[in-house]
């Protein structure tokens, strides 16, 4: 069963739209994912060479200027992209980093952002993670009850 739109706040859809472009390129995606204490990322990407991405959504100009926690999620990604609407004054996102324009049902990735290798032991911790809340997740989609 699919959400619906208006199930949706704007930065959800637009994660979807990130998410379903992503999965285009073989990533597969985890909306919300923590990947350590007092940090979640509104998208967390692993790769089919296992490079991981992070990518926050802000939907609009308030959204952006009221986070300013993003920068202590690049120690967490090999590369991190903002993802924004059309609509985004995107002269607001720090250069340096990647840009997706989105919406709630595809992306563009307009610039890429810079590699910044993980090290391995925080990849493989952050892999297995990743790998063990995916598993989770679709578990109590099937069996919602604890």
């Amino acid at each position: 069963m699919e959400i619906t739109a208006p199930d949706l706040m704007p930065g959800q859809l637009l994660a979807r739209g990130v998410s379903r472009h992503l999965a285009s390129l073989g990533f597969a995606s985890l909306e919300e994912f923590v990947p350590d204490r007092g940090k979640r990322v509104d998208v967390m990407a692993m790769g089919p060479k296992g490079e991981l991405w992070v990518v926050e959504c802000k939907s609009c100009r308030a959204d952006y200027m009221s986070d300013g926690k993003w920068d202590g999620y690049l120690d967490w990604a090999d590369r991190f992209f903002w993802a924004v609407d059309a609509d985004f004054p995107v002269e607001l996102l720090p250069e340096g980093t990647g840009l997706i324009l989105a919406d709630a049902y595809d992306a563009e990735i307009v610039r890429m952002g810079p590699e910044t290798k993980l090290a391995p032991a925080r990849r493989k911790a952050l892999s297995l993670k990743f790998a063990r809340v995916a598993a989770d997740r679709l578990r109590l989609m099937r069996d919602p009850a604890p």
